[in-house]
């Protein structure tokens, strides 16, 4: 199984960003717990953090017929994305969106995402375990 990791604008500072909400893990320990965790069930794992919207949509772009499953975090881009849904719509395989904090439990403008909409699975508030969730959701 091929998978796509996919990290949203300033997730590139996990670990000294707000660690209260989103833990004291990099982004780095985070990818590479994941690629550690898919690799015990033989899939492969892909990642592509970028703080610029037009890099993820042509990432998910590329990835159709060549990934499984997309596993993303869209980070602010959950809230304001109508063209990262439009392009999720376009991937013909699986997709499960991760959040680090419970979103629902934050600011009512962080309440509704766009993606959820196209995510046939959402984790929300399990922090750095939610990715490796993801996973076994996605190979079991």
């Amino acid at each position: 199984m091929n998978l796509l990791l996919l990290n949203g604008p300033n997730l590139n500072l996990l670990g000294t960003r707000e660690p209260h909400l989103y833990g004291h893990d990099t982004l780095a320990d985070i990818e590479t717990a994941a690629q550690a965790h898919a690799h015990q069930f033989g899939a492969t794992l892909a990642t592509l953090q970028t703080n610029h919207e037009g890099e993820m949509i042509d990432r998910i772009h590329a990835s159709r017929g060549v990934m499984d499953a997309i596993i993303i975090n869209p980070a602010a881009w959950s809230h304001t994305s109508i063209a990262l849904l439009d392009a999720l719509n376009a991937f013909e395989g699986r997709v499960v969106e991760v959040h680090l904090s419970n979103i629902h439990k934050r600011e009512s403008f962080r309440h509704h995402s766009y993606i959820s909409a196209r995510a046939d699975a959402v984790l929300a508030g399990l922090g750095a375990y939610g990715y490796r969730a993801a996973i076994d959701w996605l190979v079991g």
